[in-house]
């Protein structure tokens, strides 16, 4: 394989609304290695470059099992699919659409590659938020074994991501990001609960990890200004009709996601 090729193949399907994995032989990347190369292809290919942030994937114990990997997977995310809370955006049945309950911060001080502790990923924090983070089943069949994709593919292809929207931003002061605890509904309905100590015992131990992460440092390392994504507390919820997606942490607050039949409305909130 090649790194350009297979971005190349990642894009086609996306943009023909065609499966995108599993990918032919000669595109699939064997290992990490080669699943980041091509992510940063991909990247170049949509302009993103550098990217507007990064979103976690697998951060959770109950995610990692959900998608059979051992290990957080990361993907770069583009500053047009970063909307504002109360954004609308078209349902889609294909590629199935997914939602899930996301802590996000926006970093106010460059990461670079290399060692990161708890204190120093704290420290690179401007400001926390509620998120809702929107994640495309991209791979056929769209009910079959995530684990016979390989992580390798996963992390090609963004793992999943699509698009984010965030809520309102605070300080992180004296908060407790592990002990919030995180509410998905659609219309109302709750769907999943879960505590932002789900993210790798610690939500800034999911920051942390990105800034040691092998994806951050074929990036350049993290960069101030960027938002990152820092995993989901709750399985994904894979949406079935149009509607009102709404995620709420304690004490900080409720972000809006409004899912539309009308494909031609789009708002960034």
């Amino acid at each position: 394989m090649t790194a350009e090729a297979t971005a190349r193949a990642l894009l086609a399907a996306r943009r023909a609304g065609r499966p995108a994995g599993p990918l032919p032989e000669a595109l699939r990347p064997r290992d990490l290695a080669e699943g980041i190369a091509a992510q940063i292809a991909l990247a170049g290919l949509l302009g993103a470059l550098p990217p507007a942030g990064f979103k976690l994937g697998a951060t959770g114990a109950r995610m990692m099992a959900y998608l059979g990997v051992g290990a957080p997977i990361a993907g770069f995310m583009e500053a047009r699919n970063i909307h504002a809370d109360g954004a609308t955006v078209p349902f889609h049945a294909s590629p199935r659409m997914g939602v899930e309950c996301e802590i996000a911060v926006r970093l106010a001080a460059d990461l670079p590659p290399g060692p990161c502790d708890l204190a120093t990923a704290a420290a690179a924090i401007g400001s926390v938020m509620p998120a809702v983070e929107i994640v495309a089943h991209r791979y056929d069949p769209p009910g079959g074994d995530l684990a016979a994709m390989g992580a390798a593919t996963l992390v090609a292809d963004q793992m999943f991501h699509a698009g984010c929207v965030l809520g309102p931003e605070q300080p992180l002061g004296a908060l407790d990001l592990a002990a919030l605890v995180g509410t998905m509904s659609q219309d109302g309905v709750v769907f999943d609960q879960g505590l932002g100590a789900e993210l790798l015992g610690h939500p800034l131990a999911a920051l942390a990890w990105l800034a040691r992460s092998a994806e951050a440092a074929a990036f350049g390392g993290l960069r101030a200004g960027q938002i990152v994504m820092l995993g989901s507390v709750t399985p994904p919820l894979w949406v079935e009709q149009p509607g009102t997606i709404t995620v709420e942490f304690t004490a900080l607050g409720v972000v809006t996601l409004h899912l539309s039949a009308d494909a031609r409305v789009i708002t960034t909130g």
